[in-house]
């Protein structure tokens, strides 16, 4: 199952963000990004939170749906890679 971002990630919501997703990723790092279209460069942060947990755990972050923007934004800051978006 995955656990499905807002149409919105900004400074507003991060933080209840980051923790409802790592209630919510406890056996599977998938998350789906189809509705996302408001967002900044903190969605990279709750992202790369995510994905060190996961890993931590022994699993990997799997996005799917993730807009171009989004992948554009990653490659600006260096993260594709890490992320999974390159």
């Amino acid at each position: 199952m995955s656990f499905l971002l807002p149409s919105s990630v900004t400074q507003a919501n991060a933080v209840q963000l980051e923790r409802d997703g790592l209630l919510s990723l406890t056996t599977s790092g998938l998350i789906d990004c189809s509705g996302l279209n408001d967002f900044d460069s903190t969605v990279l942060t709750v992202l790369i939170s995510w994905q060190k947990n996961l890993q931590a755990r022994g699993l990997n972050l799997e996005m799917t749906g993730a807009p171009e923007k989004l992948r554009v934004l990653a490659g600006v800051y260096g993260v594709s890679a890490l992320l999974g978006l390159s």
